[in-house]
């Protein structure tokens, strides 16, 4: 027997309730961004590269400047999508992403003729700058969905681009074995399908606030923390341990499991909203409605907010020079423009302390096999904390943004204060691989993971709360520009010179010459001694300059950030009122 037709039509209402609810498009990010780990896999298939085509070192890190190059510019993508609808943003990066990563698969398994090398570097760029096409549009529509719970949806949603490397090589492994060339294919198509099976889905969409909001948060980071437990538990055990094929695809069906069980939580939560509305719908005709979801139809007052809200402020509809007022920025917390933004004194401190800090935990991470080779440390072991620094990272992105939201909330305590707390920890860090204290490379690599995720959540979220979210997606990837730079100053110009130096100075002490084209190797603490005291020196730099900016903004920190969110709540449905913040009402 099937099921009554009125329960078919049920189930038919609710799952299109579902796929058009605020809760199912956060899922949707969740899925797309933990499928955008591919500049995280550089490691496993650049020796494909260099193998297939004939490069040298010195051209295949050409290659990987030109790939963290795409990944952390995302300006494009930020300009992009402040004019073009997100669908058409991910469209976008979904053709750049198949088109750079088919281009490099085909030409390493040589169904094309050979190309030269400013081609490649073109191709991994558009490949690796795809990325910031889907990360600009899902942190921009959830951050602009969840307004008041930023902190927590910026460091949930970085912890999964943090977990993607990890996700992604599960599954290559369960499809491919260890055919490192077909990765270059699954990380060409895999983004791009699940971008289009998602593309409907990601939008802005009018903000309702909702008492039980903080749970669900904590619901999904539950199932994300047995995720991340898994990977490290497996990521662990296959450096160990030599693996089937069918042990490789057992891992990755739990995997998938794990992260679809979101779903669940999401399902349960939007199943509630929709028995209520049913039960406004179709209840006694003396009951007053409430605004309960997402997908109810909106009030006249919450459809023309922002309209009323852009008439509220004189001058706003005259057509003046975007250059008149840059040295003129609105107070903190409101709407600036791009360039009032840019050129305030708020935005170049976080800019420069953004460089010493994210670019001196990222120089450390980059140089990690390096690092533990040169310290005598087992093969077995650089290859376990290696691939757990993306566990590290991940453990850091949730952990800054679900306590600095609610240390905001319970005590008013300011993100740069937190910020700073992060860079000085991460100090220690460097501190440890400068002086090579045994065995304490575990520690460090954990640290400098922790720290990396740590900083960024928060810098979002400042951004954010300084400069508003008109120009949100231009202005984080702004803010996110100073990583390369960073990177190149202190892995390029610092650790890499000062390697190549110590290396010389141990060839001549052994009495050797170097050959032409031969790798220098540096052995001991002397490697990245100098390195890391100049990297900690400047991320100290870093820490006094985030502290001048909680000086600058503690004020504006002491107040009511999300106080415009609430009244637009109220505005929306006067009969509602407001709901009582419940990041004070944590569990104990």
């Amino acid at each position: 027997m099937g099921l009554p037709a009125n329960k078919l039509r049920g189930i038919g209402n609710y799952a299109i309730h579902l796929v058009g609810s605020r809760w199912f498009m956060f899922f949707a990010t969740i899925i797309i961004l933990a499928m955008s780990g591919a500049t995280y896999m550089f490691g496993i298939y650049s020796g494909d590269i260099k193998q297939s085509l004939g490069y040298d070192q010195t051209t295949l890190n050409l290659i990987g400047f030109f790939k963290d190059l795409g990944a952390n510019v995302g300006i494009i993508s930020g300009l992009v999508n402040e004019v073009a609808p997100p669908w058409l943003v991910l469209s976008l990066g979904a053709a750049m992403n198949f088109f750079g990563y088919f281009m490099i698969w085909l030409a390493v398994t040589g169904r094309v003729a050979h190309i030269p090398v400013w081609q490649m570097c073109l191709y991994i760029f558009l490949g690796a700058n795809s990325q910031t096409f889907s990360n600009t549009v899902a942190l921009v529509s959830c951050v602009k969905n969840f307004p008041e719970s930023r902190g927590i949806v910026i460091g949930l949603l970085k912890g999964f681009v943090g977990l993607s490397g990890a996700i992604i090589t599960q599954l290559y492994r369960a499809f491919y074995g260890h055919d490192s060339k077909s990765l270059i294919l699954l990380i060409g198509w895999l983004p791009v399908a699940v971008s289009f099976a998602f593309i409907v889905t990601i939008r802005v969409m009018p903000v309702v606030r909702q008492a039980r909001e903080l749970k669900i948060f904590y619901n999904l980071l539950y199932v994300s923390l047995s995720l991340a437990g898994f990977l490290m538990i497996i990521i662990i055990a296959q450096n160990w341990l030599s693996f089937t094929r069918l042990e490789y695809g057992a891992s990755a069906a739990i995997v998938i499991a794990l992260l679809f069980a979101h779903l669940i939580v999401v399902s349960v939560e939007e199943f509630k909203i929709w028995k209520k509305k049913r039960r406004i719908e179709f209840g006694p005709t003396s009951h007053v409605p409430v605004v309960t979801s997402e997908n109810s139809t909106p009030s006249p007052d919450e459809s023309t907010w922002a309209e009323t809200e852009a008439s509220s402020s004189p001058g706003k509809h005259k057509q003046v020079s975007c250059f008149s007022n840059v040295f003129r920025p609105p107070e903190r917390g409101e709407d600036h423009t791009i360039l009032q933004a840019i050129f305030t004194i708020d935005m170049l401190m976080l800019f420069a302390t953004t460089t010493f800090g994210v670019g001196g935990t990222l120089t450390a991470i980059d140089n990690l096999g390096q690092i533990g080779k040169s310290l005598g440390y087992p093969t077995k072991s650089i290859a376990t904390f290696v691939s757990l620094v993306s566990i590290w990272g991940y453990l850091g992105r949730v952990a800054a943004g679900f306590a600095s939201e609610i240390f905001l909330a319970r005590y008013k305590f300011p993100r740069p204060l937190m910020l700073t707390i992060v860079l000085l920890v991460s100090c220690s860090g460097h501190l440890l691989i400068a002086f090579g204290v045994p065995n304490s490379l575990y520690v460090a690599s954990l640290i400098e993971g922790f720290c990396f995720g740590a900083q960024w959540p928060l810098i979002f979220a400042i951004i954010s709360e300084l400069f508003g979210l008109k120009y949100y997606s231009t202005l984080i990837n702004l803010g996110a520009g100073a990583s390369p730079f960073g990177n190149y100053l202190f892995n390029v110009r610092v650790a890499g010179h000062l390697y190549d130096v110590e290396a010389e100075k141990q060839l001549v002490k052994r009495g050797m010459i170097r050959k032409k084209g031969e790798d220098l190797t540096c052995d001991g603490v002397k490697c990245y001694q100098l390195s890391f005291l100049i990297i900690t020196a400047a991320t100290f730099l870093g820490c006094v300059l985030s502290l001048f900016l909680y000086l600058r903004t503690r004020k504006f920190y002491r107040g009511d950030i999300y106080r415009r969110f609430k009244e637009k709540d109220q505005a929306a449905d006067p009969r509602i009122a407001s709901v009582t913040n419940d990041y004070t009402q944590l569990p104990n």
